[in-house]
Parts: structure tokens; sequence; C-alpha cells
């Protein structure tokens, strides 16, 4: 009867070795501050980046059925949206081929990068299920304050940067009071992602449309979920 947690503590001491309450220098990580509806990007235990996000306008918590945001430790399991453009409609985690511009009326799917997170605690054990993401939102005039289903929301631009420097297995914490102080890291460092990011976001743009100015579906890894 004991097996099963000795694998679950098992799965987590290989994810996360020191404990998830332990304050680690993890190459990349990130904290999601609810309070303030900021992100920030660490690295090497300096921050690179902040930017304003929205959690959900439902309030905090990881049970079935209800739109909320998780919180404690999570980690990235997943990352959708490669070579899709900035502004690229997801469906079911598939690119549909179209593309909308920042606060397009009417307009509220997920859009540009997908970075799905799986929970590392008791408390946000669904995350994962419960397709709780960082993603973009062309309602980007409402960044800054509670307004998802639940997931992470971010600008298209500052999405397609975070992507690029965050990789998989990342530690991410979601915690409900203000973010830490941090000292920034050095202003070479801090600037160089952003500049990748953009190129890279570029070339998956050009690499993204057919002639004649349609936009090619990106294959990605899918399964069913609605946008949050």
């Amino acid at each position: 009867m004991f097996r099963p947690l000795v694998v679950a503590f098992a799965f987590v001491s290989i994810v996360y070795p020191f404990g998830v309450h332990a304050e680690l220098s993890l190459p990349s990580r990130v904290i999601i501050s609810v309070h303030d509806q900021k992100l920030m990007l660490l690295e090497n235990g300096a921050r690179v980046a902040t930017y304003p996000i929205s959690t959900s306008k439902f309030g905090l918590g990881d049970g079935w059925g209800r739109m909320t945001t998780p919180l404690g430790f999570l980690q990235v399991a997943q990352k959708i949206g490669d070579h899709a453009p900035t502004g690229a409609v997801f469906h079911n985690r598939r690119f549909t081929g179209e593309i909308l511009l920042p606060n397009a009326p009417g307009r509220d799917p997920i859009i540009t990068r997908i970075i799905w997170l799986r929970g590392l605690e008791a408390s946000n054990a669904h995350a994962f299920s419960r397709c709780i993401y960082i993603h973009g939102t062309p309602q980007e005039k409402i960044i800054g304050r509670p307004a998802s289903y639940g997931c992470i929301r971010m600008k298209s631009s500052d999405v397609t940067a975070l992507y690029s420097q965050l990789p998989l297995g990342a530690l991410v914490q979601i915690v409900p009071d203000r973010l830490p102080k941090v000292a920034a890291a050095p202003a070479r460092h801090a600037s160089q992602p952003a500049a990748e990011a953009m190129i890279s976001s570029t070339r998956a743009e050009k690499s993204a449309t057919m002639p004649g100015g349609k936009s090619a579906p990106v294959p990605l890894v899918a399964s069913s979920r609605r946008g949050a």
C-alpha cells in the first residue's frame, strides 16, 4: 500500500531534489505574483525580465470544474508553438491557420505560444489535467489584472520572449504575495534573450507563411482543450 507513495516521492525528488520549499538557484526559473499580476524570469538567481500577466478572474485553487489559478511549485511539462507566427490562434493546441492582432474585437482564444504546466505539490496536482498554461492572449488591454479562466495570460511579444528562454522542466512558482526583490542580471545578459526571441519570432512568421500571404497551419502536438 505504500509503494505508490514511494514512487510519487521519488518522482518529486528527481524533479526537485531538495524539496519544493527550498530556495534554489536554478538555471531558469519563473515566479508569478498574483498580487502584482506580474511574472519574473530568473536565470542563475538573477532577474532577467519582468512581464505583466493575468491570472484567473475566478480566484485561486486547483479544484476540478473551478476555473481558478493554482498556487505553489509547478514545472514546464510541454511547450507548443515553436514555429507559429505571432498571433497564431490555437484550438485544442493546434494552430488553426488564423492570426489575430492585439485586442481583436470579440475574440479571446489562446494565441502565439503555449507553455503547459505540471503541478509538483498536492495543492496543484490537477494543473496538468486541467490544462493550466502560460499562453498568449489577444486581449492585451486587460493584461495586468485577473482576467483568465485559470491560466496565466501574457502579451504575445512577452510570451514569445519567455518561451525562448524557458526550457522543459523549468520551475514555475505561483505565489499570492508580491514578487521578491531580486538583483537584476547584467544588462548585456538580460537583453540577449529578448533579441534572440525577436529574431526567432520573425523567422517563424516567415516560415509559416505561404506565397500569396496565406498562413500555413503548423502541425503541433494536440489534444482536447478550450481557451483559458
